[in-house]
């Protein structure tokens, strides 16, 4: 079949809103028609070069929408279903996933890292060439084809907009507090970027109860947004942003200190936020070759702890029905994270806003009219 999609033909120029063909899905998958995408960080660094990647690819890797067709020996997923992309489709036997780790499936790095299908291979065709499925998904379209591992039934009544960006940076934030920290309540958590994956962050951190919950950010609009989705406290990002928080917690630090940007300097940042015997936890990626350097004297001394954290460090398949349930008791903001809407033909810009921090999330959608 013939579909709409934006291809990123040639690292650091615009993508390319162009007609593709998307062949039927094979065994196993699932044809999904896109409703709502999400746009990301991750997809912002393929298409600026920050990632090597092969090419052309069509990006992409949040978002929702309805199942229309299935491969043969699909069984997860029914025609109609309305649908959650997760990027990370686990083979459910290797190792890591028998331990109950599926984001650190084996299968990953050999498919999905590499912007192939779990089967290894494309669907995707367009100018004569194969095209690659970002992380498996490539939602930047108005159909796709997963593997039904990459495709989260969800009740029907949750609008799609509210579930574009979770498949991503609320399972990735939330994840981060709940799964990989385990933030207890009463806890002083501190959160170095306001963004997509800061924001869910927050409102993890005021999910498990925590007392105070320090926003840090350089640009106001992440910062101004934070205060909705629980930050107690608001700090500008820069030499005395570690001082502020020593301030604001009586000179100890945070308990819990997460790195949402992942750069040498964020990750330096949240160490010195940390209290004696405190935990960072980093979730955000920065360019392939960028190298830290920090003291290692706190460490031992301090028995301080950095522990990473991907795709929130949980299991999406049965996390993301239950981040579901917690918006629909109204425990967790969804809709409020789709601070900007698009058409697919205006992808150039949603990366464009995202690249100048204009706070929460950037969705393509195919349901409703722009709105930026």
């Amino acid at each position: 079949m013939n579909i709409r999609a934006a291809i990123l033909w040639e690292q650091g120029a615009p993508l390319s809103v162009e007609t593709a063909e998307l062949h039927e899905p094979a065994p196993g998958e699932v044809l999904v028609e896109v409703k709502a995408a999400g746009v990301c960080h991750s997809d912002l660094h393929p298409a600026r070069g920050d990632w090597p990647m092969r090419t052309p690819v069509v990006l992409g890797h949040e978002g929702a929408g309805i199942v229309r067709a299935l491969g043969k020996g699909v069984t997860r997923v029914q025609l109609g279903d309305h649908v959650v992309f997760c990027w990370a489709p686990a083979c459910g036997t290797c190792p890591p996933c028998r331990d109950g780790r599926p984001v650190l499936c084996d299968r990953l790095e050999k498919t999905t890292y590499r912007n192939r299908l779990p089967s290894g291979e494309t669907r995707l065709r367009a100018r004569g060439t194969a095209v690659q499925p970002f992380l498996s998904t490539a939602c930047f379209a108005d159909h796709a084809v997963v593997a039904q591992e990459g495709a989260i039934s969800v009740p029907r009544d949750v609008p799609f907009e509210s579930l574009a960006a979770l498949g991503c940076a609320v399972v990735t934030g939330v994840g981060a507090v709940v799964n990989a920290a385990r933030v207890p309540p009463g806890a002083t958590v501190a959160v170095v970027g306001a963004g997509g994956v800061g924001l869910n962050v927050v409102q993890g951190a005021a999910i498990a109860e925590a007392a105070r919950i320090i926003a840090i950010d350089r640009q106001p609009a992440p910062l101004a947004l934070s205060a909705a989705f629980g930050a107690t406290d608001r700090v500008q990002a820069g030499d005395t942003a570690s001082a502020a928080v020593r301030e604001l917690t009586a000179g100890r630090g945070a308990d819990y200190v997460f790195d949402t940007v992942g750069t040498p300097a964020t990750l330096a940042d949240a160490l010195a936020c940390a209290r004696k015997g405190g935990t960072v936890v980093l979730t955000g990626l920065s360019r392939v070759d960028a190298q830290a350097s920090f003291p290692l004297f706190p460490f031992v001394m301090q028995e301080k702890r950095l522990v990473g954290s991907v795709y929130g460090s949980g299991q999406p398949a049965r996390d993301i029905p239950r981040l579901v349930e917690l918006y629909r008791e109204g425990r967790l903001k969804l809709r409020e994270l789709a601070a900007r809407t698009y058409s697919l033909d205006q992808v150039n810009d949603a990366l464009a806003a995202l690249a100048a921090s204009q706070g929460a999330r950037g969705v393509i959608s195919w349901a409703s009219p722009p709105r930026t």
